[in-house]
């Protein structure tokens, strides 16, 4: 792949005294990044005890995953999709019931957001940057259930196996609902519940615009990738599977 240094120049006219101004001309240069290009020793020098720190905190070895985990592994639900999602109502939960006395309902990621495969072997602090490299943060919305019914149609309609955790939810052969349960229970249109996601989905990323419905949200001041680092760190060996909480029945 190669890389580019861009350069620009915007050269604009008198703007002394005023605030509307446009420039007059934008230059730009493209630089082509070559192996020819020498390295700068000093600056190798300086920051090389940086990186070899960095190296050895990534590197840290947190738990042990005993096979390779994909997010291509199943339809409606992936054992990679579960394993976040478990882990966000296993670690958010405490949090969210200390600050509200309430409880986290359902779990819902997307899965655009799981950015890398688990490979079996070590799983490390740089597994956890591979999967989620974003600065994205666990918030919880309270919907009403009938904006839940919403979001259960979007995942129906979605094709893709959004991480869900806190529902059971069954499709007949068309696709038509055959059971939904939230923490074991009938859906009530009329109850509110506690939707756990990131901020990322709370602000309508990928059209998950229910959550425009959201009658408060808390933010629990926790990123999702230090979320798994913790979640790593507190088990020896993963073993997350597909499941039946989101299955079309044959």
């Amino acid at each position: 792949m190669k890389r580019y240094l861009f350069l620009l120049l915007i050269i604009a006219g008198s703007c002394k005294f005023s605030d509307n101004y446009t420039p007059t001309r934008i230059e730009g240069t493209q630089l082509e990044i070559t192996p020819a290009i020498k390295a700068n020793d000093s600056i190798e020098m300086f920051i090389q005890p940086y990186k070899l720190n960095i190296d050895r905190e990534m590197e840290q070895v947190l738990a042990y995953l005993p096979y390779n985990l994909t997010k291509a592994d199943g339809e409606l639900n992936t054992a990679i999709g579960n394993l976040m999602a478990d882990a966000l109502m296993e670690l958010s939960n405490p949090i969210f019931e200390n600050r509200t006395g309430d409880k986290i309902d359902i779990v819902l990621l997307n899965f655009g957001g799981i950015r890398s495969s688990i490979p079996k072997g070590d799983i490390t602090t740089r597994t956890a940057f591979q999967v989620m490299p974003f600065e994205n943060e666990v918030v919880v919305a309270t919907l009403k259930g009938e904006a839940v019914r919403e979001m259960i149609h979007y995942l129906i309609d979605s094709g893709n196996a959004h991480p869900v955790a806190g529902i059971e939810l069954q499709l007949e052969k068309d696709n038509s609902i055959r059971k939904v349960l939230i923490q074991g229970e009938p859906l009530q249109d009329n109850r509110t519940y506690n939707i756990a996601t990131n901020d990322y989905l709370l602000q309508g990323g990928d059209n998950m615009v229910f959550f425009s419905r959201a009658q408060k949200v808390i933010n629990l001041d926790y990123k999702i990738r230090n979320l798994l680092i913790d979640y790593f760190k507190q088990e020896d060996t993963l073993t997350p599977v597909r499941d039946q909480r989101f299955i079309r029945v044959n």
